[in-house]
């Protein structure tokens, strides 16, 4: 008797929590459409568990590969680093600040040249940049680019076989494109410095990016998965289009001229 009744109950849990499964994993309807604060979708990319392996193509034809790697970079309170996942009794761990590294190479021009590039930011803990370093070679020639928050410089170092040379500039300085163009051009006619650069006066660097995030769905092979979907507008023309995982990994990112950058694993399906 107790068996015929016990067997019953068991089908009918399973069945419940099978059911508010599915719900949660792809039910919902409108909600998968529904607006998500960009700041959870950041955080979520600033802390992802992995790193996210990107080809990139153009036009629909690869040209190279790219390795995105954020870090939430953790201090014990008194200050000092820890880099032992043992934390000594007493002592707590405090997030100090969030690095992304960004590695890889493409194909560029013709005949195809190997692009290599390196890119190590830091954020602070309110998301504000602090500190950006890019490096990009193609031999004979690398470019590296500094700058600091701090001390509000952009620092260029050029390289080739005939030498080397160091620019520094002030935010102010970048600010005014005029400068910029009699720095690497040469002096120019006032006259001739607005037409060229399609500035009258000295403009803001701010690109106006304003992202929106929203739930989505993305097909992987013969299954559909939930995601994150971030969207902006670049100088209120092109479109950049940022897929997100649940737990921040990048899964597709679309740029303007038919650029994509797509997670390997979604790319080898």
């Amino acid at each position: 008797m107790f068996n015929r009744v016990y067997f019953p109950l068991v089908a009918f849990f399973w069945i419940v929590m099978n059911v508010l499964l599915w719900r949660a994993e792809f039910g919902g309807g409108p909600e998968l459409s529904s607006s998500v604060s960009t700041e959870v979708v950041w955080q979520k990319i600033l802390t992802a568990p992995d790193d996210s392996t990107l080809e990139i193509s153009r036009n629909g034809k690869r040209v190279g590969y790219c390795r995105w790697g954020p870090n939430a970079g953790e201090e014990l309170a008194t200050g000092k680093i820890s880099r032992d996942d043992f934390v000594p009794e007493g002592m707590v761990k405090q997030l100090r600040r969030y690095t992304i590294d960004l590695e890889g190479n493409l194909l560029s021009g013709e005949p195809a040249t190997r692009v290599r590039f390196n890119l190590h930011l830091v954020l602070a803990t309110n998301h504000l940049w602090r500190e950006l370093s890019l490096r990009i070679a193609t031999r004979p020639e690398v470019w590296i680019i500094h700058t600091t928050a701090a001390d509000q410089t952009l620092e260029i170092k050029y390289e080739d076989e005939s030498g080397k040379w160091t620019r520094r500039f002030t935010f102010d300085e970048l600010r005014d494109p005029r400068k910029l163009l009699e720095e690497f051009a040469g002096p120019l006619p006032l006259a001739l410095v607005g037409p060229l650069t399609g500035l009258e006066e000295p403009k803001n660097l701010s690109l106006g990016l304003k992202w929106e995030a929203r739930n989505d769905w993305l097909k992987i092979g013969h299954s559909q998965v939930r995601v994150y979907r971030l969207q902006a507008h670049l100088l209120d023309r092109y479109q950049v289009v940022v897929v997100v995982s649940r737990v921040g990994e990048i899964m597709r990112v679309e740029l303007p001229g038919g650029w994509a950058l797509v997670n390997e694993a979604v790319a080898s399906l």
